[in-house]
């Protein structure tokens, strides 16, 4: 399913996605990232954000179309970071990398003032889990600075989150939850002047295991919002429910997760992502490029 109409201003750049999907590269600037959290912490704040540059710079030559810098862990049970210590986190990242690259940068907060700095730092796109829910200044951030939002489906904060979410029976709303979702976060980003929306709907964030499966199914039903939309499917722990063997045994871990991450981001292609948000971009553009050939994207 081709979707061809989408172009968004992001701030002085244009994202065209009338044509291939794109790839945004995750950069986690953390410590406790559920995949790659402490990948890039030496212990010397210089080399550290050295070597996040670095693998910020090789996921562009991989193939990257827009790098997704975050200092807060969102995984379920990840506890809160203050503004102050995600700042440190991120923005000498973002400063660097931009000096370094014209690649588009988002910035994966939901706190308005992280998003501002990171703004005036070079980002783009403010990529925010909470729908702009969270902190409701960060709409007001994004609209005075003409970028471009990705806005989120999620069910209840990351802090209050737990992996045993992903296990419950699935409600048969789950579409339609997320639908009406996703179209008040768009709403209230609308009356705040903001046009350039991408909607999320928030694989693994407070949803079941047959939600996320069901979502992912049915992804070109959310099209009816008329705005692209962003998939972040890497390595979650839903796909590796689909491996787990034998109900008693452990969810394999997501280092092990990287073949189904591919197969999820083909279907998900298939059925009309616009954006694949993924911690391999190698990978990523490979499936890219067979589902462009067969017209899936």
């Amino acid at each position: 399913m081709k979707h061809s109409n989408y172009r968004l201003q992001c701030r002085d750049r244009e994202l065209d996605l009338t044509g291939q999907a794109k790839i945004m590269g995750i950069l986690n600037s953390t410590p406790d990232s559920f995949f790659d959290g402490g990948s890039l912490s030496t212990g010397s704040r210089t080399t550290d954000i050295d070597r996040a540059v670095e693998k910020a710079l090789k996921m562009v030559e991989e193939g990257a179309d827009i790098i997704d810098i975050g200092g807060e862990s969102t995984k379920p049970g990840a506890p809160k970071v203050d503004a102050e210590e995600e700042l440190h986190r991120t923005l000498p990242v973002i400063r660097e990398l931009r000096r370094q690259s014209d690649i588009l940068i988002s910035i994966d907060t939901y706190k308005a003032v992280v998003a501002e700095q990171a703004l005036l730092a070079g980002a783009q796109i403010i990529n925010d889990i909470s729908g702009f829910s969270f902190d409701p200044n960060i709409a007001t951030v994004c609209s005075r600075y003409r970028a471009a939002a990705v806005l989120m489906h999620t069910a209840g904060r990351p802090g209050n989150m737990k992996w045993s979410h992903q296990t419950q029976t699935a409600d048969t709303d789950i579409l339609d939850r997320v639908k009406n979702g996703l179209l008040d976060c768009t709403q209230n980003a609308e009356q705040h002047g903001i046009c350039n929306i991408i909607l999320d709907p928030g694989f693994g964030f407070g949803k079941s295991v047959s939600e996320n499966y069901t979502l992912l199914r049915h992804l070109h039903d959310l099209h009816v919002l008329g705005r692209p939309l962003l998939v972040g499917l890497s390595r979650k722990s839903f796909l590796g429910k689909a491996l787990q063997k034998h109900p008693d045994q452990d969810i394999p871990c997501p280092e092990k997760r990287l073949t189904a991450t591919i197969a999820a981001n083909a279907i998900a292609l298939t059925n009309g992502a616009n954006i694949l948000r993924v911690h391999d971009i190698a990978e990523a553009t490979e499936t890219l490029a067979v589902a462009a050939s067969a017209n899936f994207s």
